[in-house]
């Protein structure tokens, strides 16, 4: 049977949405959240996004209608914190940059690791408890999850695969998500990850805030990432008993814990709210550019933006830089070199990035601290400043991104050691002075 087949969703962004699965139909109730006795003699549940008291425009919250509630489990024991970290003084600072090779994955001839045990902390800023702060993950897997659930307290997941698709299953439904879509599954939602041979990716959490659209201002009503583009699953169940039990690994605080249950927690018949997982394909991403000269800023190809209290300051934006056309005139078209009060850390899905088409490759990563400079290395410099301008198709076959934040980031021991390009510095000695005093 193709466990891909027959997957539904429904589409648009922070929408209230309401599903049932059609083996049950009326599993929903009508005209109240939470009857005396609910159809099909299922549980209701809330699940709460944010406090209840924030405003209606912000406010997230979903009410699931299960076999079970999620409560039916045995006490948690922890399992440590595996490869996962949030102590960001255990390894020096280091402002330089840095570059990753392609991050390895452990064949299943080796050992065989499912999503949750392949989990690895690669740096990040702040911490959990007070709910402030990011942290960024490489995710390397070889075999699927086999009773086991993952659900994050500490914030939301935004995952994305580079090598291998992904068959998420979570209480709303199952999720699809191959390289070049994105996903999100938000905080204290329990999942499943199936997987299809050797898979890699990428994963931004972020702490007390949870991803939204970024604002449009002067490009209007249209632009960038459409609301409608985002997909949500459709609710399905299954009722299935375990008898050599079920664990529920639950990441709080920073580590790791795991409950036994007898039952599958994937048991949602109906549900109804705006709080659910979403996936998004990349391709669909409307592109906003320059058409005369200079650059506008990578802020343009933001796709989703977790913001701080600050309005403008993200603690965390995702970016993307997909083919496109590039037609500005009198202008160096690769990203000029800068320095900023952000924390860049990039990532390569497939193809080549323009500005760095040796060194950085699908699977790999760098990271540009705050104020260390960068930009295209020497051959990307002097290619480009001797191209004839016209029209060129730009990153054709090309998928990069960028975890943009606010925050310093710190790398951790792992991150130290898992495959760190020493010579990246050298992409740019060979740069050299074009001065002439004498010559405009």
């Amino acid at each position: 049977m193709d466990r891909t087949a027959e997957l539904k969703y429904m589409s648009g962004f922070g929408n209230e949405f309401h599903s049932e699965d059609p083996r049950c139909p009326g599993a929903l109730p009508q005209g109240q959240n939470n009857p005396q006795v609910c159809p099909y003699g299922l549980y209701a549940e809330q699940l709460s996004g944010t406090a209840f008291t924030c405003p209606r425009s912000s406010n997230k919250r979903s009410w699931l209608y299960r076999i079970l509630p999620s409560v039916c489990h045995k006490p948690f024991q922890s399992m440590g914190h595996g490869f996962l970290a949030n102590d960001w003084d255990e390894a020096e600072p280091d402002p330089n940059q840095l570059r990753w090779n392609p991050f390895e994955i452990p064949t299943a001839s080796q050992r065989k690791v499912d999503f949750v045990n392949g989990l690895h902390t690669l740096c990040g800023a702040g911490e959990p408890k007070s709910r402030r702060g990011l942290a960024i993950h490489i995710f390397s897997c070889n075999t699927s999850m086999i009773n086991r659930c993952f659900y994050n307290s500490d914030g939301d997941f935004l995952i994305v695969p580079q090598q291998g698709k992904l068959l998420i299953t979570t209480e709303f439904g199952r999720l699809l998500v191959e390289p070049n879509e994105i996903c999100v599954i938000q905080e204290g939602m329990r999942f499943s990850v199936e997987v299809f041979g050797e898979t890699r990716g990428y994963i931004l959490e972020v702490y007390g805030v949870h991803f939204e659209l970024p604002d449009l201002g002067p490009i209007g009503a249209n632009g960038l990432a459409n609301p409608r583009d985002f997909l949500v699953p459709v609710a399905w169940y299954e009722d299935r008993q375990v008898a050599e039990g079920y664990t529920v690994i639950n990441k709080y605080q920073g580590k790791l814990f795991a409950a036994q249950q007898g039952s599958s927690p994937f048991n949602v018949v109906a549900w109804h709210g705006n709080y659910t997982p979403y996936k998004y394909n990349l391709s669909n991403f409307m592109i906003i550019n320059s058409v005369a000269f200079d650059h506008a800023d990578p802020s343009i190809f933001s796709v989703l933006t977790a913001k701080s209290a600050h309005p403008g300051v993200a603690v965390a934006d995702f970016v993307i830089f997909p083919p496109r056309w590039a037609v500005a005139s009198k202008t160096f078209r690769p990203p000029y070199y800068h320095r900023n009060c952000m924390s860049e850390f990039m990532g390569l899905i497939q193809g080549s990035y323009e500005a760095k088409e040796q060194g950085f490759l699908p699977g790999g990563a760098t990271l540009h601290s705050m104020m260390t400079p960068h930009g295209p290395d020497a051959e990307c410099f002097e290619k480009a400043s001797t191209s004839k301008l016209e029209p060129e198709r730009i990153a054709e076959g090309t998928m990069a991104f960028m975890f943009e934040s606010s925050l310093s980031l710190a790398v951790t021991k792992w991150g130290l050691k898992a495959g760190l390009d020493k010579n990246y510095y050298k992409c740019w000695e060979p740069l050299k002075s074009h001065f002439n005093p004498k010559q405009k």
